[in-house]
């Protein structure tokens, strides 16, 4: 990550602007500006079929450029207000964007915490780059951010993110009936969460 004189945790666009990367072993992380639209919206639509199952339903006019625009609005008002960040993730060896993360409902005082959430396009998928991801964001959260607590929930069928969520080095905590909309529908949700502290494993394996 871009190197940034401090005494405390940072914020706000102090922690996430446009200059700022996040480098993994495999994987580079920057916040999504206007000139990634184009690769952005062929990525998402090449993998409609595959990320349909595991995310809430796509807007009519989702891949279009003023649609993109307004997500890209959205996404700088939440980094101001230290509510949410985002960031594409981008494959080091070729340079192509293979998937997107956040950082949401960001809480301050006594919880410190943020919850984690990614996806990946179909043609990148179990080749270790979102785990390669996830890795380089922990850093970011706890010792840029000053964060405690990185939460994490994922479909119970979804064994795929389970085993990156535990290989990572996060642990199971619980059972959500009902706790997201996704794919048109409420789903239940196995719940993860990881604390400054814990161990992160480092192995750079495949997501299969």
């Amino acid at each position: 990550m871009s190197a940034l004189p401090r005494s405390g945790p940072l914020r706000g666009t102090a922690a996430l602007n446009e200059s700022t990367v996040i480098r993994g072993i495999r994987t580079r992380l920057k916040m999504p500006v206007a000139h990634d639209y184009a690769e952005w919206s062929k990525l998402r639509a090449d993998s409609r079929h595959f990320l349909k199952p595991w995310e809430p339903t796509w807007p009519r006019d989702d891949l279009t450029r003023m649609a993109y625009r307004r997500r890209l609005r959205r996404y700088h008002r939440e980094i101001r207000a230290d509510e949410g960040y985002a960031l594409f993730v981008f494959d080091e060896a070729t340079s192509c964007l293979a998937g997107g993360m956040t950082l949401a409902h960001v809480k301050r005082g006594v919880t410190q915490s943020c919850s984690l959430g990614y996806w990946m396009g179909e043609r990148f998928a179990g080749q270790g780059i979102m785990g390669d991801a996830v890795r380089a964001i922990i850093p970011f959260c706890f010792d840029t951010l000053g964060l405690n607590r990185i939460e994490a929930a994922t479909l119970p069928h979804n064994e795929r993110s389970i085993r990156l969520l535990k290989r990572v080095g996060f642990t199971e905590e619980g059972y959500a009936r009902r706790f997201l909309c996704i794919n048109g529908a409420w789903r239940d949700h196995v719940l993860f969460g990881l604390v400054n502290g814990d161990t992160i494993d480092p192995t750079r394996d495949t997501e299969r």
